[in-house]
């Protein structure tokens, strides 16, 4: 099992970005897929998550500026994230569950993608 993240970097507050998360060595449909992230010095913080069945869950938190979704032809997940702020700054992780439960990784992290958000 791999997931590996791209597509981080560094953006000026107000911008977007869109991450990619690409899982191999499982039965990416039928994977629960999720998105977490760990901002310095602090702990792991879960952002939002998507079910086998496309069905999207976002915590509060993030509801109004994230978006979450699938192509399981390409076996990706995405996160969008619009109007970014300095304290999105952190580092992104993407986790699987073949047990279909969101928040929650059967597998070994990937190494992340930075998010750096500064003008």
């Amino acid at each position: 099992v791999q997931l590996v993240e791209s597509g981080g970097g560094l953006v000026q507050p107000g911008g977007s970005l869109r991450l990619s998360c690409a899982g191999s060595g499982f039965t990416f449909s039928r994977s629960a897929m999720s998105w977490a992230r760990q901002a310095p010095g602090k702990g792991l913080e879960w952002l939002c998550g998507i079910y086998r069945d496309d069905t999207p869950y976002y915590l509060d938190s993030v509801k109004d500026r994230f978006t979450i979704s699938r192509d399981n032809a390409k076996n990706m997940v995405y996160l969008q994230i619009n109007n970014l702020k300095p304290e999105d700054t952190a580092v992104y992780y993407c986790a699987m569950s073949l047990r279909n439960i969101l928040f929650t990784n059967d597998n070994s992290w990937g190494q992340g993608t930075q998010v750096t958000v500064s003008s």
